[in-house]
C-alpha cells in the first residue's frame, strides 16, 4: 500500500534506533576522522605497510572501523548484526567480503563460505539475497584476458573451467533453494567478462524469477545503453532480469589508469552526469518491472526520494517483490530505517571475513567517504543531533529509563 507515511530522513531517532549511546559516540568519533581525506589516505597507508610488515593490528582495526562497517569475522559472528536489523524489518545481504587472491585454495574457500550463506539464507527471511565479487573465485589477470577476448593457454583453459565449475556449484544452489545471488561490479577492464558471464547465468536460471542479478556502475557513460540492450534480450529470449543499481566504487582508479594508458576514461565527466543517468536507469527499470528485480543501492537521498515518487506515480506498491532500496552497513542509517519504517523493502550491504582480508574493502569504503561532497558532514550533523536529541531526552523520566 502506497503513501501511508510521509517520509522524513531527519528523523534520527528511528534512524539511530538500534545504536547504544557509546555505540552512537564511536561512531561520532570515526566519521570525524574520515571527513579529513589527508588523514584517510595517511592511516590507509600505514595500515597497509602494518600489514606487510606483519605488525599485529587486526585488533584495533576489528574496534573501530571494521565494526562500524562489517557484520563480524564469520557467519556466527555476523548473526547478532543480521537479528539486530530483523527487528527493523531490514534484511542483510551477507556478503563475504574477500578479494583479490590468487590461488585456487583462496577460490575454493570462497565459493563454500558462499553457499553457506545460501543454505543459511533458504529458510531465513531476514537474508532476501546474497552477493559475490567475481575476484572473490577467480584470479583477475584470467578475468581481464577474457574481457579483452585475448587468446588463453593451455593452463589458463584449466583455469576457466575450473572457475565455471565453482560459478555454476553456486547458480545452482541458489536456484535449488531460491536465494537469489548479486554479482558485484568491478572495474572496467574485466567488467565485460563479468557482464558476458552474467548475461549467461541469466539466460539459464532466470526463467521464472530472477535468481542471478547483475550490477551496473552508472558512473560509466556506457551503462544506459547497456541496460537497454539487456531489457532488449530479455524480452526476446523470455528470461527475467536482476539488477543492481549504484554510482560505482573506483573512480580514482579508473581515470588515473585511462590517463596513464592513454584512453577514454569509462567515467562520467562529472557528478550530475552520473546523476542523471542513476535516475533514468531507476526509471528504466521500474517502466519494466514485470521482467526486472531491482535493488537501488544509493546513499543519495534525492535518488531515493525520486524512486519513492516514481513508484508511487507509476502505482507500485511500497513493499513490492521487485523493489529494494538498499545501504551498506554503517551508513546513511536515515535512509534505511526510516524507509523501513515506511513499510519500503530494505537491505544492508553486510560484508563478513577476516580482518586482514577485508582491508581492501574497508580503505575503499574511507576514501569513498571521504571523496563523496557533503556525505561525511551529513552522517556527522544527524549523530550530532541524535546526541542532542538523547540528551535532552533524558531530561524526560520516562526516556531516561529507555536510555
Amino acid at each position: 500500500m502506497n503513501s501511508i507515511k510521509n517520509i522524513s530522513f531527519d528523523n534520527t531517532e528511528k534512524a539511530f534506533i538500534t545504536k547504544k549511546n557509546n555505540e552512537l559516540k564511536q561512531s561520532l568519533w570515526l566519521f570525524k576522522i574520515m571527513k579529513n581525506p589527508f588523514l584517510v589516505k595517511m592511516l590507509s597507508k600505514l595500515t597497509i605497510f602494518a600489514i606487510k610488515i606483519g605488525l599485529p593490528i587486526s585488533a584495533p582495526i576489528k574496534a573501530t572501523i571494521f565494526k562500524q562497517f562489517c557484520a563480524g569475522e564469520s557467519i556466527n559472528e555476523s548473526e547478532e548484526i543480521i537479528n539486530k536489523l530483523k527487528k527493523s524489518n531490514i534484511g542483510s545481504i551477507l556478503d563475504y567480503s574477500v578479494e583479490g587472491k590468487e590461488c585456487e585454495e583462496d577460490f575454493n574457500k570462497t565459493k563454500i563460505e558462499i553457499l553457506k550463506i545460501i543454505a543459511i539464507a533458504k529458510d531465513n527471511s531476514a537474508i532476501p539475497y546474497t552477493s559475490l565479487k567475481l575476484t572473490g573465485i577467480a584470479r583477475m589477470g584470467l578475468l581481464e584476458k577474457i574481457n579483452f577476448k585475448k587468446q588463453l593457454n593451455q593452463s589458463e583453459e584449466k583455469e576457466l573451467q575450473k572457475l565455471n565449475i565453482r560459478l555454476y556449484e553456486i547458480a545452482n544452489k541458489a536456484s535449488e533453494y531460491h536465494v537469489p545471488i548479486y554479482l558485484d561490479a568491478e572495474e572496467s577492464w574485466i567488467q565485460d567478462a563479468i557482464d558476458l558471464i552474467a548475461e549467461k547465468m541469466m539466460r539459464e536460471f532466470n526463467q521464472s524469477k530472477a535468481i542471478i542479478l547483475t550490477t551496473l556502475q552508472m558512473y560509466r557513460w556506457d551503462r544506459i545503453n547497456y541496460l537497454n540492450n539487456l531489457i532488449n534480450d530479455a524480452r526476446t529470449n523470455n528470461y527475467k532480469i536482476g539488477i543492481k543499481l549504484v554510482r560505482g566504487a573506483y573512480m580514482e582508479r579508473e581515470n588515473l589508469r585511462a590517463h596513464e594508458m592513454n584512453y577514454k576514461s569509462p567515467i562520467q565527466i562529472n557528478k550530475e552526469r552520473t546523476d542523471k543517468d542513476f535516475d533514468k536507469a531507476v526509471k528504466i527499470c521500474l517502466e519494466n518491472i514485470d521482467i526486472i528485480t531491482l535493488c537501488v543501492g544509493t546513499h543519495n537521498e534525492a535518488s531515493t526520494m525520486y524512486l519513492i515518487e516514481l513508484m508511487k506515480k507509476l502505482n507500485i506498491t511500497n513493499d513490492h517483490p521487485n523493489v529494494y532500496f538498499s545501504q551498506l552497513y554503517g551508513m546513511s542509517d536515515h535512509i534505511s530505517y526510516n524507509l523501513s519504517d515506511a513499510g519500503y523493502n530494505v537491505t544492508k550491504y553486510l560484508p563478513y571475513g577476516p580482518v586482514k582480508s577485508v582491508i581492501p574493502y574497508l580503505i575503499r569504503r574511507a576514501e569513498e567517504n571521504t571523496s563523496i561532497s557533503g556525505q561525511m558532514s551529513r552522517e556527522l550533523r544527524l549523530l550530532l543531533e541524535e546526541r542532542e536529541r538523547r540528551k535532552n531526552a533524558l531530561l524526560l523520566p520516562t526516556a531516561q529509563q529507555n536510555l
